[in-house]
């Protein structure tokens, strides 16, 4: 079906100002913009009066390739659709839900606990398996992890010369059949355990085929595992970690959420982004992607040591056991700056959903204990799988500033939870943006290219966006005006998206979606 967008005020993608213009989409393409397009018979005609014509937004950062691959990914991407994306970025965080050895005895590892959602498989098989059953565009990337996962398991062991050599084949094999680079998981089992020169040697072969490299740095704060407690805050030695790797390889880089996690990193702001501008001034290519939210998913063992969740329950009980960890707790959360009070708590099991939506301290106080012995329990009943969402990520000012940096593009890094309380970047991500984008007073042309066009050359995505004739119709038209988003509702829909184009079919028109899955696996032409 041919459409035609009347009357609206037209974002191209690029920095450049709105011009009031029509638009005609035909066989997926956009295939005129100018003014006062006379209608053609047959055309489905939209009245875009006082909307928005925006390219479709881009979320630079998603998992979202663990939950299409299975009979419920609907539910589980729908409310992505609703806030305007058309594409997104997979593979994340060393994790992928495609780039295994088929006949590996680990392939059950894949997803590192995180994310699990059908069966991992090459790349090609995933394309195969999901045509015809997915929502939105997917831009592929190999995960390092699960490369890792599928020749060596979860084990922290170095690598031997044939585990190496088939973990290269894996990796190349995905970057042939489509992939448009690669990612790390430097926090997460098993990426945490890769020495640099098998990192570096991922990052070459990722460089070889013109690809791109996100990076899950190691630390997100002033403090954290595995570094030394003395010397310059650990958020800021991670980022040297990515840009010695940078350098050794000259492979592109994008720091996956750039985020500052407790207060007491918030100061590392300046040092952080001098870091990102002269790696730029070097001709390195690297860049950061960000969320408008101040908290972030997490779990509830967030801040309890290795050495304490190795114990045994009777172990865990005993005077002297309880007494170490409260001192490491209360100071880790003062080297932090998060207090129980930043722990929101969104799923601990069944029969505890009354302890949902509300911070550890609050239920401490309910039940008369202390935030500590509160914490602890809800660790044993939930044993130690309670997720959480974890505030000071940032503050408004933060926030404002990263949006406004030239190296900043946007992203959700959320999924639909099947239990619990949702992540609020999972249905209000992109529209946020759009409301700061109005709280802080900035260019609304400029938000859409971060949202858009400057995703899609970061990544290196061809054909879209843009609006451009010849381009592929990705568009979302929304209500600048009527953009709201209420976070007090973590899982309501926000307001002001009006129509949603993917591939040139209409998928959400007036809140109504139109039951297609026209939406492919973009695979990376060599």
């Amino acid at each position: 079906m041919d459409i035609l967008l009347k009357n609206g005020l037209v974002y191209d993608g690029t920095q450049s100002a709105p011009v009031a213009a029509d638009v005609r989409i035909r066989d997926k393409l956009i295939d005129k913009i100018a003014p006062n397009l006379s209608v053609i018979e047959g055309e489905h005609v939209i009245d875009c009066k006082g909307q928005c014509i925006s390219p479709g937004f881009i979320d630079a950062h998603s998992h979202n390739d663990f939950f299409v691959n299975v009979s419920s990914s609907d539910e589980a991407i729908m409310p992505f659709l609703q806030q305007g994306i058309t594409t997104q970025i997979v593979g994340n965080c060393g994790f992928s839900a495609y780039g295994i050895k088929e006949d590996s005895t680990f392939n059950h590892y894949v997803g590192g606990g995180l994310f699990r959602g059908g069966k991992p498989t090459s790349l090609q098989q995933f394309v195969d398996n999901t045509k015809g059953n997915l929502l939105l565009n997917l831009v592929p990337l190999v995960g390092h992890g699960t490369t890792r996962i599928t020749v060596n398991g979860r084990d922290a062991s170095v690598l031997t010369s044939e585990q190496s050599e088939l973990q290269e084949a894996v990796l190349r094999e995905a970057l042939q059949q489509g992939a448009f680079g690669g990612s790390l998981g430097l926090m997460y089992v098993p990426g945490m355990f890769a020495p640099k020169e098998e990192l570096i040697k991922f990052a070459k072969i990722i460089k070889d085929y013109d690809g791109i490299l996100t990076v899950h740095p190691r630390a997100n704060s002033r403090i954290a595992l595995g570094y030394p407690l003395l010397g310059k805050p650990h958020i800021e030695q991670a980022l040297d970690e990515v840009i010695d790797i940078m350098k050794a390889t000259g492979v592109r880089v994008e720091y996956s959420h750039l985020i500052f996690v407790g207060k007491s990193s918030w100061k590392c702001v300046d040092n952080m982004l001098e870091k990102f501008e002269k790696a730029r001034e070097e001709g390195y290519e690297i860049g950061f992607d960000l969320y408008p939210f101040t908290y972030g998913a997490s779990v509830i063992t967030v801040v309890l040591p290795d050495w304490y969740l190795k114990l045994d329950e009777k172990k865990r009980k005993a005077p002297w056991t309880l007494l170490k960890l409260r001192t490491i707790i209360t100071i880790t959360k003062k080297l932090l700056g998060i207090e129980f009070s930043d722990m929101i708590v969104s799923y601990v099991g069944k029969g505890y959903e009354h302890y949902e939506g509300m911070t550890v301290q609050q239920i401490a106080d309910r039940e008369n204990k202390s935030g500590f012995d509160m914490y602890l329990k809800l660790v044993d009943l939930s044993q130690g799988q309670a997720r959480i969402m974890l505030g000071r990520y940032y503050n408004e000012d933060i926030i404002r500033r990263l949006m406004e940096n030239d190296m900043s593009v946007f992203m959700t890094d959320a999924w639909y939870e099947w239990s619990g309380t949702q992540n609020g970047g999972t249905y209000q991500a992109f529209p946020l943006f759009l409301e700061k984008t109005k709280t802080y007073n900035l260019p609304l042309e400029h938000t859409i290219h971060k949202m858009t066009g400057k995703t899609a050359d970061r990544f290196h995505i061809p054909n879209r966006g843009f609006l451009k004739e010849g381009y592929v119709a990705d568009i979302t038209i929304f209500d600048y005006n009527k953009i709201a988003v209420n976070q007090a509702m973590p899982n309501s829909t926000p307001k002001g998206i009006e129509h949603v184009i993917i591939n040139g079919e209409l998928m959400i028109s007036k809140s109504i979606y139109s039951g297609k899955h026209p939406g492919i696996v973009i695979q990376k032409s060599l």
